[in-house]
């Protein structure tokens, strides 16, 4: 119960993303008139507020209650957004933005701890599957809405977007208090936090954080140690796993996300000189494979390597480079390879996040999870902040061939991340089963020899 209204709450307030996001920029440089750098300026404030938001949330998603994080969090962002609806100035917008991107990032890594705790380790593929299926309908669906009655040829033009975006955080953090107020059983043990979390810990939940072999998911979470002192970031860098964890995750995002609202669609434009309700037609498209295939492919990979899982996500990012590379060589068949090429990264997308996260998260240490995911996907958007700036330079510069070719290579970049976190599991793998056997072996009593004597008589 608590899982379902925390994925319809996690699609409620990723309406705002949609119904603001792709508009914001043509509403700032040419609607209020204030120009292309600021409009990027903007752009660039939303991205560090995610930035500075995430780790931090993450942080106190740990030592308090995740719900109070998250709750807070969507607030403070429907207090940024809606308080655009009276901006008279530049620097007004550009500071209602960047509180915007802190609410909207802040919540994601308290939702996520949310996620592990009102799962359990057998149906936690699922949940972050749903969890992200429903925040890319929330997405398309709080664009298309907005693009209904936005109109960019007046100042006020934009508001119904930020009321809309207001309005889908405040209701989305009223579920999600609603849903910390029912008390779960034990798929709610707490996850690296403590007692605050308002759920009697199970007794079963004093064990050690264990890696499920197969899937990468949390069997058990350690409530009770000691949490590391060492900052996140440092943690990640020092554990082989987690620091190729955080390389794949960049790359992953690098490969695709960064350029999935601005470098793709400047391609198709520029180089490919599709029609521009091309680029309409692939985001649905992809949003429509995602919710087609989502639980299909949840069900086929649910005994399967997350790392290996992940690997297959990165080899679908390189296929999906080639064949968009092979566009220009067929003007004629140029769009619907685009459109076919969001249709293929999509597959890969329905493996992406149900798998990912569970799996940093397990690898995460005792008592530290939410900061592990808060620290990681503030790298992930950091350099993803720098997609549509390199986007912007080649193709403007007319080397489009190396804009495919980066991507090319990022996204072997990711396939070699994931293979190296597969060979570092197994190999602890094989490290746990040798100490196994030489502690049971150090266990067995030595064989009497007067047992064999009484026993022979």
């Amino acid at each position: 119960m608590r899982a379902r209204l925390l994925v319809l709450a996690s699609s409620i307030g990723s309406l705002g993303w949609g119904a603001v996001l792709p508009y914001q920029f043509a509403y700032a440089a040419e609607t209020r008139g204030w120009g292309v750098l600021l409009a990027a300026a903007s752009a660039s404030l939303f991205s560090v507020g995610a930035l500075v938001a995430a780790p931090l949330a993450g942080r106190l998603a740990d030592r308090h209650n995740p719900v109070t994080v998250a709750v807070v969090s969507q607030l403070v962002g429907a207090a940024g957004v809606g308080a655009l609806v009276f901006i008279g100035d530049a620097v007004t917008f550009l500071v209602g933005m960047l509180v915007f991107g802190l609410g909207l990032a802040a919540a994601v890594p308290a939702k996520q701890v949310l996620a592990l705790q009102w799962s359990s380790s057998g149906d936690r593929r699922k949940i972050f599957a749903y969890k992200f299926t429903g925040e890319s309908l929330g997405m398309a669906a709080g664009a298309f809405l907005a693009g209904l009655v936005v109109d960019l040829d007046r100042a006020d033009g934009l508001n119904v977007g930020f009321i809309m975006a207001a309005g889908g955080f405040v209701l989305s953090s009223v579920i999600i208090w609603a849903a910390g107020r029912v008390r779960g059983g034990v798929a709610d043990a707490v996850l690296g936090s403590d007692e605050s979390f308002g759920d009697e810990t199970p007794a079963s939940a004093s064990s050690a954080a264990i890696q499920e072999a197969n899937t990468g998911a949390i069997a058990v979470v350690d409530a009770s140690g000691r949490r590391s002192q060492r900052g996140a970031l440092r943690t990640i860098f020092a554990d082989p796993a987690l620091r190729w964890t955080a390389v794949l995750t960049t790359t992953l995002a690098l490969g695709f996300y960064a350029q999935f609202e601005s470098g793709l669609p400047a391609y198709a434009l520029t180089v490919l000189d599709v029609d521009a309700s091309a680029i309409g037609i692939a985001a649905a498209v992809n949003c429509l494979v995602i919710v087609a295939l989502q639980v299909v492919v949840v069900k086929v990979t649910a005994k399967r390597s997350a790392p290996t899982l992940l690997m297959v996500v990165a080899g679908i990012w390189v296929f999906s480079w080639l064949l968009l590379s092979a566009a220009h060589l067929a003007p004629g068949l140029a769009a619907a390879i685009f459109i076919t090429t969001y249709g293929v990264f999509a597959v890969g997308e329905t493996m992406y996040s149900p798998v990912l996260n569970p799996l940093t998260a397990s690898l995460a240490p005792r008592g530290m999870v939410g900061q592990t995911l808060g620290t990681i996907g503030a790298l992930q958007t950091a350099f993803s902040a720098a997609g549509p700036l390199v986007a912007g330079v080649l193709l403007g510069a007319g080397l489009a061939d190396a804009f495919l070719g980066l991507h090319i290579a990022i996204s072997l970049a990711a396939l070699y991340a994931a293979w190296r976190i597969r060979r570092t599991l197994r190999g602890r793998e094989r490290m746990q089963v040798v100490s196994s056997a030489r502690t049971n072996e150090d266990s067995e009593p030595p064989t009497s020899p007067i047992g064999l004597v009484g026993a022979e008589a």
